[in-house]
């Protein structure tokens, strides 16, 4: 196992929040960064050491970036898998490109959730509205029908009630292809972090308890509560997931829990992830760092929480204005709570602007102090 020591070049392909994050712990590190963008806004430009702003398909970008990195990975997952490949064949990349392209396409994830053995909701793949029609006959309803690619926080998805006709669905939804799933009445979602090495060797961190906003994170509650055996039973899913993958890097696997404890994956994204973000401040080891380790072939380190922690999503709509910050001075009179913002121009609409961390030894009080945080932003925001 090879190790890519401190003083070397780190390719991050994306340059968004989590990248930005990442290149700030890898410098810390020791190590330098390089940042493909893709040509899009990219945050972490301000904090790399060098950055190629050019499209993921451009040739002249990837023969630059493959020449000026020791080692690659990613940021976030929507990346061309020609792209991934062409890096791939001329300096080692992770997490490896067949464990992306999985992740990045519903389909290609159920799939190999259902051929591994791993618990998810039942769905089928469908492609047109006769296809459909079989597949709310054979699931029934409600369901969800979600797009194959380039889904997030909550686009792309339409949940199916009943009465509704399967052509018109089909023709409003303009899916080439979708995966219908059942419709799980879960009683909370819970996600695991969790790291994978060169050698095989996997670190989780504790599970968080996750509750959304118009579909996007709002808060993640660690640790999550929920039973101990429920707790240990997502850990080893999760790494049940990255053993499957060969996966090396840290990944998030998101689960719904069944009010009888049951848990099935909903989704696995290959990165750092916003659920993991209180590893920040409440933890031995924050993700990022845990990705570097991962990924230039150092041991992993602890995942230990050092104090409960509620993360509370920073989005646009606290913002009075697109260009008017929030008075943070909230945050910071609350001596055990931190602010991490991204670095973005605008606030548009509810773009993820940034997140903070309220720790403390109760998780009770942590999340009454978050939600207290959240009601003062929005009130002031727009």
């Amino acid at each position: 196992m090879s190790v890519i020591a401190p003083g070397a070049v780190i390719g991050i392909i994306g340059g968004g929040q989590l990248g930005r994050m990442f290149c700030m712990a890898a410098r810390r590190m020791g190590y330098r960064t390089l940042v493909w963008t893709g040509g899009l806004e990219a945050p972490a430009m301000v904090v790399a050491d060098e950055a190629i702003d050019l499209p993921f398909d451009s040739k002249e970008a990837l023969a630059e970036f493959v020449s000026r990195a020791d080692i690659a990975t990613i940021e976030f997952e929507n990346i061309p898998r020609e792209t991934l490949e062409a890096v791939g064949s001329e300096i080692p990349i992770y997490p490896p490109a067949d464990a992306v392209a999985i992740s990045q396409n519903r389909e290609r994830e159920k799939n190999f959730l259902r051929a591994n053995g791993i618990p998810c909701a039942d769905y089928d793949v469908v492609s047109n509205a006769d296809e459909l029609a079989a597949a709310i006959k054979r699931i029934g309803l409600p369901a969800v029908l979600k797009t194959a690619d380039f889904g997030y926080d909550g686009k792309g998805q339409r949940k199916l009630e009943g009465g509704e006709d399967p052509t018109e669905v089909w023709t409003a939804f303009e899916g080439g292809r979708a995966v219908l799933e059942a419709f799980i009445p879960f009683e909370r979602e819970i996600s695991v972090m969790v790291a994978r090495d060169a050698s095989g060797k996997i670190a989780s961190y504790d599970p968080a308890e996750n509750r959304h906003r118009h579909h996007i994170l709002d808060v993640s509650i660690v640790p999550a509560r929920v039973s101990e055996e429920v707790l240990e039973e997502a850990k080893r899913i999760a790494a049940e997931v990255a053993e499957s993958l060969d996966y090396r890097g840290i990944m998030g696997v998101e689960f719904f829990q069944l009010p009888d404890g049951t848990l099935l994956v909903n989704e696995m994204a290959p990165r750092p992830h916003n659920s993991g973000h209180h590893t920040l401040d409440a933890c031995a080891t924050s993700q990022f760092e845990q990705q570097v380790r991962a990924v230039c072939g150092l041991p992993l380190g602890s995942t230990r929480l050092l104090s409960s922690v509620v993360m509370l999503n920073l989005l646009g709509d606290m913002w009075p204005d697109e260009e008017v910050a929030p008075d943070w001075t909230p945050v910071f009179a609350d001596q055990e709570s931190f602010l991490h913002l991204y670095g973005k121009r605008r606030a548009r609409g509810r773009r993820k602007m940034g997140h903070a961390n309220i720790t403390g030894d109760n998780i009770d009080s942590c999340i009454e102090r978050a939600e207290a945080l959240k009601d003062l932003l929005l009130e002031k925001g727009r």
